[in-house]
């Protein structure tokens, strides 16, 4: 009798570790923009480092899908539907979903911290408070992306607080290639972009083009421009694929930094960039303003903004608030 409850438990052992092993899925999808301010996403893709780490951890067979979108609202519904399980997208939008989901969807990490530069043609722009309704500002994605965020918070300091959302109808959603060529060729009235490297160095060449402003000037120092995002479901029930792209993540941003040539050479050829060269690309990543990290930077400051404006319900009291534990020894902020 005793013989036979001990293998009923056993039984029962085992059918719950078969249970949680077929938990953990066998295909992850990670979703991503435009610009080599992914790069480490293209390392990691490139060089399979999720499947190298998921397959140390006993997953071997884990696959990744990959996919590129314009701008955050198609990662948000994805990362809400659970069709996307990693989305790469401005700290605005991973704020937006802790908000709506009440925590439930948050930062993995950080990932670059690099400048987003609000350019213009239009010769009377010198600074955001002359932008009238003779310009089009092209950003990812109107009010929600981190371009859109900045803008109100430019707005907010130009104009006042209760205007923070003056230079909205000025926006038009495009990607970041798009959006550099209708500024280039001035099509659809688009005059000015908030860009990023390296379509900022292209556009800036363009006759008339001149800075206008920056994020950090905005933010008052370096400030994260992307983060991973995932949900808390996938996390709990997918612990060895969640760390698997957490440690891959890691790696390839150690290799970027090892080897920022090499790093180079491999965004060029994932991006099938036939506008810059390798010492483009290695001056851009190499700028001191421009960093692969994971370690967050004016993340709480930019959703303080949006709770104060009321984009957010909710109001972190830490950076810590915003991401999921287990990047251990960053102190963000």
């Amino acid at each position: 009798m005793k013989t036979g409850r001990i293998s009923l438990a056993l039984a029962a052992v085992l059918l719950l570790a078969g249970l949680q092993a077929r938990a953990e899925v066998n295909e992850i999808v990670v979703a991503q923009q435009y610009g080599v301010s992914f790069l480490p996403l293209m390392v990691m893709e490139k060089q399979k480092l999720i499947e190298k780490h998921a397959a140390a951890a006993g997953l071997a067979g884990l696959k990744t899908s990959w996919t590129k979108t314009a701008g955050p609202s198609a990662m948000n519904d994805g990362l809400i539907s659970n069709t996307i399980h990693f989305a790469a997208q401005g700290a605005p939008s991973m704020i937006t979903l802790w908000d709506k989901t009440h925590g439930q969807i948050r930062g993995v990490s950080a990932m670059t911290t690099y400048p987003l530069y609000l350019v213009s043609r239009n010769p009377d722009v010198k600074s955001v408070k002359d932008f009238s309704g003779k310009d089009k500002i092209a950003v990812p994605s109107i009010k929600i992306s981190t371009q859109a965020i900045m803008l109100q918070m430019a707005a907010a300091e130009a104009f006042g607080e209760k205007d923070y959302a003056k230079l909205d109808p000025l926006t038009v959603s495009l990607s970041h290639p798009d959006a550099t060529l209708a500024f280039l060729n001035n099509t659809g009235g688009v005059n000015a972009h908030f860009s990023s490297s390296p379509f900022y160095e292209q556009e800036i060449k363009a006759p008339g083009a001149h800075l206008v402003t920056t994020n950090y000037e905005i933010l008052g120092g370096p400030a994260t421009a992307v983060v991973l995002t995932a949900s808390g479901k996938f996390r709990e029930e997918n612990p060895k694929a969640y760390k698997a792209f957490v440690d891959a993540l890691g790696e390839a941003i150690d290799m970027i930094n090892k080897d920022k040539r090499a790093a180079a050479q491999l965004y060029l050829e994932a991006a099938n960039d036939k506008k810059n060269t390798v010492e483009d690309i290695v001056k851009i990543i190499s700028d001191k303003d421009y960093a692969y990290t994971l370690k967050p930077q004016k993340v709480l400051k930019t959703a303080q903004f949006m709770a104060k404006i009321g984009s957010i319900k909710q109001t972190p009291k830490t950076v810590g608030d915003l991401f999921f534990p287990g990047i251990e020894g960053l102190n963000g902020d």
